[in-house]
């Protein structure tokens, strides 16, 4: 085995097959068959919307080849997937304006090996898991149509967890080592707000078809608690066991797609 360091998977770069382009070219077909259809809509004050929505889905699949002076030619497979599922429920204050609560479900995983001549001695995978509940306000811009735009606000908070496990081979010759790892987080705490513009396609009197286009500032803390068990010679025996908290803080700016399917109630004793 040759040799290498613990910093090899700084070089790692994603590259991301044609999956997700060929499946969204594929959903946009639809919507634009669905969209052809039309089926007007008239909100009013006391009115229903229950419905969800499903965005940032992704799937990633890729390999990438390095070289590098002090290690030699590497090759990085990445694999991976992401998911939000938001369903909710709000009440028309006004023709136009609805406010609501919403629930939060966010799995995502990701892995990551490394090899060196066709073996593997590095490899990472890591899963994580969101939930929250939060609120939003949504404003149409029209009072009835088949096609009615919108602007929506919203928030979330919740708890977050991680668990992470992995092994890296260093060292060569009488140097030569593994270190095996895994951890869980503890304490983990997320919190997103939402700004988008979107619109909801009628299908009928009290179902709608929507699509939206938004930010989503996200900031996430939690601690991590991991455990490296270090073999000298790679015999199987333990030589050195070493514990390791980390505190971490994060912010992301995100741009999502979503699409949700809605059901518009009409005020309970209407008729």
């Amino acid at each position: 085995m040759g040799f290498c360091k613990p910093t090899v998977n700084r070089y790692i770069c994603f590259s991301y097959k044609s999956f997700f382009m060929r499946r969204s070219t594929r959903l946009f077909l639809v919507l634009a068959m669905v969209f052809s259809m039309a089926s007007n809509a008239q909100f009013s004050k006391g009115n229903r919307m229950v419905g969800a929505s499903v965005g940032s889905i992704f799937l990633n699949s890729g390999n990438s080849d390095h070289t590098v002076t002090s290690i030699g030619s590497l090759s990085v497979k990445t694999t991976g997937y992401g998911i939000n599922f938001t369903p909710s429920m709000g009440w028309f204050l006004s023709e136009n304006t609805i406010v609501g609560v919403s629930f939060l479900l966010n799995p995502s995983s990701d892995k990551v090996s490394s090899e060196e001549n066709g073996s593997t001695f590095q490899k990472d995978e890591s899963r994580y898991l969101n939930v929250g509940l939060g609120g939003f306000i949504r404003n149409y811009f029209l009072k009835s149509g088949s096609f009615l735009p919108f602007g929506q606000f919203g928030f979330d908070a919740g708890i977050t967890s991680r668990k992470t496990e992995g092994f890296f081979y260093g060292g060569s010759g009488a140097t030569v080592y593994k270190d095996t790892y895994d951890g869980k987080s503890s304490g983990g705490f997320f919190t997103n707000l939402v700004m988008s513009l979107g619109a909801t396609k009628m299908l009928g009197k009290h179902t709608g078809l929507d699509i939206q286009l938004g930010y989503n500032f996200h900031y996430t803390k939690n601690t991590m608690n991991i455990t490296t068990f270090h073999d000298d010679g790679i015999d199987g025996v333990i030589d050195e066991t070493k514990p390791k908290e980390t505190i971490t803080k994060s912010t992301n700016h995100r741009f999502l797609i979503s699409v949700g399917f809605q059901v518009f109630l009409e005020k309970r004793g209407k008729k």
